[in-house]
């Protein structure tokens, strides 16, 4: 059992030395030659536009999510459950993660 830990560290330590070596080298590649400079220009406008995108899709499943809390809301009113709604979340006021 020994040997099955020491052959699992020995390959994990590998793996990340693998890994962290291969972000290396882009890194080196995409800041220090001109080559990576000029990838690196033209993939910019395209990570921008990637980063609105998700922002607006962010902003539909905030209104998807409003909208489905008003119609379960409109179905307990309609079924007669006038009681006070019960939270979901205990307290309402979050920090946005992104």
């Amino acid at each position: 059992m020994e040997r099955e830990a020491a052959v699992t560290e020995r390959t994990q330590a590998c793996l990340a030395s693998m890994i962290g070596a291969i972000i290396g080298a882009a890194a080196g590649y995409l800041f220090l030659s001109e080559q990576g400079r000029r990838f690196r220009r033209r993939i910019e406008p395209a990570l921008d536009d990637f980063a609105r995108e998700l922002s607006q899709f962010r902003g539909t499943v905030a209104k998807a999510s409003g909208m489905a809390s008003e119609g379960w809301a409109m179905l307990n009113e309609a079924a007669g459950n006038s009681g006070t709604p019960q939270l979901r979340h205990p307290n309402p006021h979050q920090t946005n993660p992104f």
